[in-house]
Parts: C-alpha cells; structure tokens; sequence
C-alpha cells in the first residue's frame, strides 16, 4: 500500500485557484479510478473532481468552503504500489508547470486569495523584504494609483508563484489601509533583537506571513475584516449573497475602479431583420430543433464591425495596449438564479449565420443548466448584452475586464418614420432599437467608440433580407 496526495487540479487557462464546495466522498470510502471525489467552484464554473486513480480516501486535507491553489494537496488517498507509481506521471499531465512568463501573466491577471494551501516556503519568504523581485505591469500600475511606495511593495507579503505580489494581494493591501510596511530608519533602535540579525524589517500585522502553526492568525490578519451583519427592522428581510454574486459585485466594483466609462448610442431600423426572422423562424425550428433569435444577426455584425476597427478588439495592461487577433465575442446569460455569466462564442467572424445560431443556443442552454466547461468562459475580447430580452430599451453596460468595450441591445419596438422613396418621403411604421457601446475612454475615445457602435448599427440596416440560413 502507499499513500498518495490528490491535489487541486488546474481547470483552465487562466484558473489558478478554486474554493471546495463539497466533498462527495468521506474519509474510509473506497474511490475507483476517475470517480468524483469532490465538487470545486472556481471563478469560471463549478466542477466536479475525478480522483486519478483507485484506492481509499484516508485523509482529507481541505475544509468545505476554502480557496486552495492548483497544485495543493487536498486529499491523501491510500493505493496500492502499481497505483502509486502512475500517479505522478498522471498528476503532472494534468497540471504542466508554467513557464515564468505564464506565471508573471498569472499574478496579473488571477485573483489569489491567501489560504492555508500556500507552501511553507512562500509563508517563510513572505515576511522578508524583497529588493529585485519581480511585478507585473498591472501591480505596478496599481502602487501608482494608490501611492504605495517601492519600500512598501518590496515588503508587501506576495501569494503568486515564487512570491510574487498579485492583484489581490495588493487591493487586500490598500482595503486594509495601506499601512506602512517598510520600516523608518529609527526603528532598528527599537528592536535591538533584531540588530545582530539580518537587517529585516518586521512588516506590520495586517500582512504579517504566518507560521505553519499560526494559520488562522494569517487569515484573519491578511484577510480584510468580515463586515458587520446589518441590524433590520420586522418589516425587511436579511439575504446574504451566494458565491456567485459575492464574485459579479467584486468585478463589477472593479471594473468601474479600473475604466472609465463612457457610452454612446445609436438607434437602428431592423425592420428588414424582423421581418426576415418571422419568414424563416417557423422551417428553422422544425429543420434544427432550435429557436432562431435574433442574437446570432447581432453578433455578426458587431463581428464585422470589430474587423472594420481593430482597435476595439484589445485589452490593457499597464502601460502597455494588447491588440487580440481573435475575435471571441461573449454572450450575456441570465441564469435562474438571478445570477449573470458570460460564455464565449470563439472565433465569431469564422462563423456563418446558422454557426452561429447553434452555437449561441448550446451556450445558453448550457449555461442555463450549469454545464459549461472551464474554456467555455475564457479568451472573451468583446462582449454583447441583450438587455432587450427583458423589455428594456436601452442600458448603460459595464465592461468585462480586461475588454474595453460592450455594446447592449434594446428591445425591438414599431415606430412611425420617415420613409424616402423616389416619389417622394412616405410616413411609415418601422421596427427600432437601441445600440448601448459602452467603452473604456483611457484607450477608447469618442470618435472610435462612436464609430464602431454605428458601423454595427450599419450593418444591422444594410442586412440582406434574400439571406440563406
């Protein structure tokens, strides 16, 4: 027999962490190979882990409801000898280590939250300055904003790989309050235990690096505190947010943080459109099996419109503008729970109408059920909003970092109009909607963001009503 460590599996591109929901099996159960051991939330999907091969679950190493690294161990499991020999070969085809590149992409861009997974190695370097390490273009960017001076970044307890300093370290860092963590230069008098020793300056308690043994003190000394529970009379009703909210209001308060918002609107004839859709909705729900939304009409356009201005198709980081050649438009899904998420149709413009069509409707049915996959939500350059589902006629979006644009699309309503025709202008009824493009104004100035939103509009009016689907 032999004991094997189960760790914490990486779940997609850009997925370094993920918060155990449940676990399905219990200590002394018998697992067979690539039976699901436990149930992982990650900020893409919920999951289920597959153990890599048979043997009893003897130990289990992480709490329901904890955030854990890729890698971490989070179960032990007791094998046989045969077993034992292919796990490591297993476990390191599914996790590749990263290359230092990959890895400094990652303290970017990935949110880390402190937790008792983090290796002992990096809870002994964490509370040590740390002159010449290496920061990512958004970190950086971020200690300018805020003030944070170099002293206090080299001090600044780091959570990514090799001790790197990532984004949440660093907005846990000015949550707290940013107090200083580099000592001033009188202060050695005042520890004289410490003047034979290195000359390391001990950083303040809030983001103080544990010991093994000190692991709740870290959590609650790294961790902003807890808020109050709000007191409410008998007439209210208190409800906590679930997981998933708690996620859309953190990235939405930091979207508005990161972008400056401005957003244009345009108004579309999409008659042509409507009454294409009501000739063909009939033969293509009993040819496909599937409605024919409108949706698919829009994504092609805002597709061809993104090949017509590049310079939507980008994201930001740092000082630096990352122009995407891919145009992976993501689509807005409301979920029965009242929760939003975004799955990614790739590759957009390579698709034709009735690509697209399926494609939109297996994303959403998907998503509706709680089926996507982990790549199903990455790689999204341009999102699209249909706030015209609900009866709205427009909106004001709010952008999917890292993007710098959304467009929203309003509901479809009759309105008389102007109608020119060679015996002269004819009063009519059409069919209208709105166009929201919201953009990010530190790369995306009025001209362009107002451009685009009127070619997409363009496009939508110019639409051929001989088209074959």
């Amino acid at each position: 027999m032999a004991r094997v460590e189960m760790t914490m599996p990486k779940m997609g591109e850009s997925i370094m962490e993920g918060t155990v929901l449940k676990w399905l099996k219990q200590v002394g159960d018998s697992i067979e190979q690539d039976e699901s051991v436990l149930e992982v939330a990650t900020d893409k999907v919920d999951t289920e882990v597959p153990a890599l091969h048979a043997g009893v679950l003897q130990e289990i190493l992480v709490q329901e409801g904890q955030v854990v690294a890729v890698g971490a161990p989070i179960a032990i499991i007791e094998t046989d000898a045969s077993a034992a020999t292919a796990a490591p070969a297993a476990a390191a085809a599914d996790m590749p280590a990263p290359s230092a590149n990959g890895a400094e992409k990652v303290a970017a861009e990935v949110p880390f939250v402190p937790a008792a997974a983090q290796t002992s190695a990096a809870e002994a370097t964490a509370a040590q300055p740390q002159p010449g390490r290496f920061y990512s273009p958004l970190v950086l960017s971020i200690a300018r904003e805020e003030g944070i001076s170099m002293a206090d970044l080299e001090h600044l307890p780091g959570t990514g790989s090799e001790g790197r300093v990532t984004k949440k370290d660093i907005l846990d860092y000015v949550a707290a309050g940013k107090k200083p963590l580099a000592q001033p230069a009188a202060a050695p008098a005042a520890q004289p235990q410490a003047a034979s020793a290195a000359p390391a300056p001990t950083p303040a308690p809030t983001v103080q690096a544990p010991t093994p043994a000190a692991a709740p003190a870290q959590q609650a000394a790294s961790a902003p505190a807890p808020k109050a529970v709000p007191s409410i009379s008998g007439n209210q009703e208190l409800l906590e947010m679930d997981r998933m909210r708690k996620m859309i209001a953190q990235r939405m308060v930091d979207s508005k943080r990161i972008s400056p918002h401005v957003t244009s609107f345009v108004e579309a004839d999409v008659t042509d459109i409507v009454n294409w859709r009501n000739k063909h909705k009939d033969a293509y729900k009993k040819r496909e099996g599937e409605n024919l939304t409108f949706t698919p009409i829009f994504i092609q356009a805002i597709a061809r419109a993104i090949q017509d201005f590049p310079n939507i198709n980008v994201s930001v980081e740092g000082d630096y503008i990352i122009k995407k050649r891919d145009i992976n438009v993501g689509v807005a899904v409301a979920l029965p729970s009242g929760n939003l998420i975004v799955p990614v149709i790739h590759n957009a413009d390579q698709l034709n109408l009735n690509g697209l069509s399926k494609r939109v409707n297996d994303l959403a049915n998907r998503a509706r059920a709680n089926k996507l996959k982990p790549e199903d939500l990455e790689g999204g350059t341009y999102t699209v909003s249909n706030v015209g589902s609900f009866g709205n006629v427009m909106g004001t979006p709010i952008i999917m970092q890292p993007q710098v644009a959304i467009m929203a699309v309003g509901a479809i309503k009759k309105k008389p109009a102007v109608i020119e025709t060679p015996q002269g202008d004819l009063i009519g009824v059409r069919h209208f909607m709105f166009l929201s493009h919201s953009y990010d104004h530190r790369v995306v100035d009025g001209s362009l963001g107002g451009m685009f939103v009127r070619r997409v509009a363009d496009y939508l009016e110019q639409f051929d009503p001989n088209t074959t689907i």
